[in-house]
């Protein structure tokens, strides 16, 4: 059995794409479910309105474990999260899963020389619950762990935390950030653009404006 992760550019935001292939041959798969439980760094961040937004659509099925989750924080002053993914049959492979999930970039502090920094994205843990056993699935099992059947269900199962091969150790995203000495010019251009905005802003109401006493 084998985890592939694949990831892509979208400007702010990347897919994180996550594929299953068991190796070995086994009958009746479709009564299987997998469970991806994946940890989000602290240089990321889920959105859990665009989560439930997806599932509308039908699009993907996650949903955040972690509490008190701030979107908007920094990198600095956020924590590590949870998310769990609940992976899908692949249409074109018998034996194949698949999970998709959007992250999103966090504000890093700037940088004295470098203008980047890089996140490591760690390989999520494999949960897999069966209605039938499997003599094949017990030799993978290591550990079970609670977590709910499917999505939006109040009902609770014993997943097995499953070994498996990666083919890639870990995903290593590259992120730009900002240098300290381009400090004084962001901030005077910054400066300047919000007097000139607000100076048209007034000179409009002041044109066009209806004022009566």
């Amino acid at each position: 059995m084998g985890l592939q992760i694949e990831s892509w550019d979208n400007y702010t935001f990347r897919d994180l794409l996550i594929k299953v292939k068991f190796g070995e041959s086994i009958e009746d798969l479709q009564t299987c479910r997998l469970l991806l439980r994946q940890y989000i760094p602290t240089g990321l961040s889920v959105d859990p309105y665009e989560l439930a937004s997806l599932q509308e659509r039908n699009i993907t099925e996650a949903m955040m474990v972690s509490e008190n989750f701030n979107i908007e924080a920094p990198n600095y002053l956020s924590k590590e999260s949870e998310v769990l993914i609940y992976a899908r049959q692949d249409s074109q492979c018998i034996d194949c899963f698949q999970a998709f999930l959007p992250v999103h970039y966090r504000y890093h502090r700037p940088h004295s020389k470098d203008g980047e920094t890089f996140i490591v994205v760690n390989n999520p843990e494999l949960l897999m619950y069966c209605d039938q056993e499997f003599p094949i699935l017990k030799c993978w099992a290591q550990s079970e762990v609670t977590a709910p059947c499917a999505l939006n269900s109040k009902d609770i199962c014993q997943w097995n935390n499953m070994k498996y091969k990666s083919v890639y150790k870990n995903v290593t995203l590259q992120v730009p950030v900002g240098l300290t000495i381009h400090t004084s010019l962001v901030c005077s251009v910054t400066l300047l653009i919000t007097i000139l905005c607000s100076t048209l802003i007034l000179v409009a109401v002041f044109k066009y404006g209806h004022f009566s006493l």
